[in-house]
């Protein structure tokens, strides 16, 4: 009985392991339509006096293709750093507009000065590794000696992904691997489980 019990208990959580990802990824799908078609749903609602299940969600995924269209040219280039002008000279917006396009621009694959590399650092303490993004290089120059240090900025993640500490390290202290950008953000959202059994050191 006690084997018994046993096998159905793991064919239960594998089956739980299986459905979980699964259903949260559908309820999370359903969550943002209906969020979305009740943003711009009561327009609608309004014009053609009946209500249209999932016009509101179509309106806004035409509204977003329309804004891409625009923003690759030269003429929607202008117009968005107008709009972005304005939003920079309102105090209470500024900061947090800022700070949101940074963190978009970050992840983005549009922007060649993200995210450089997925590396292993040291951090925060001898003995232990943390994984890192490799955001930007930068030099310290000393007003004794006219010395010149080499530094790598690496932005190591503490709250998923989206919050974390920009730490600098010496160059020989950076490990560079051969995860890309996307399998490292894979990494980090999964808490590690996506990370592979043997990383591979790339070379600089």
């Amino acid at each position: 009985m006690t084997s018994i019990r046993n096998a159905v208990k793991r064919k239960f959580l594998a089956g739980l392991a299986v459905l979980i990802p699964g259903i949260l990824t559908v309820a999370a799908i359903i969550w943002f339509f209906r969020f979305i078609d009740g943003l711009l749903g009561p327009l609608f609602d309004g014009l053609l006096g009946y209500h249209v299940s999932g016009l509101g969600f179509i309106a806004a995924f035409i509204v977003v293709f329309i804004v891409g269209v625009v923003s690759t040219n030269v003429l929607g280039k202008k117009v968005i750093a107008f709009v972005e002008r304005i939003f920079l000279r309102i105090p209470v917006l500024k900061g947090f507009y800022t700070a949101v396009k940074q963190l978009v621009d970050a992840f983005s694959p549009e922007n060649k000065s993200s995210f450089k590399d997925f590396v292993v650092v040291e951090y925060p303490r001898k003995g232990a590794f943390a994984f890192g993004f490799l955001t930007k290089e930068c030099t310290i120059k000393s007003e004794k000696n006219g010395c010149e240090s080499l530094l790598r900025a690496v932005y190591i993640p503490t709250n998923n992904l989206y919050l974390g500490e920009i730490v600098l390290f010496k160059e020989e202290e950076v490990v560079y691997t051969d995860i890309s950008i996307e399998e490292g953000i894979k990494i980090i959202l999964s808490g590690g489980i996506a990370a592979p059994a043997k990383i591979i050191e790339a070379e600089r």
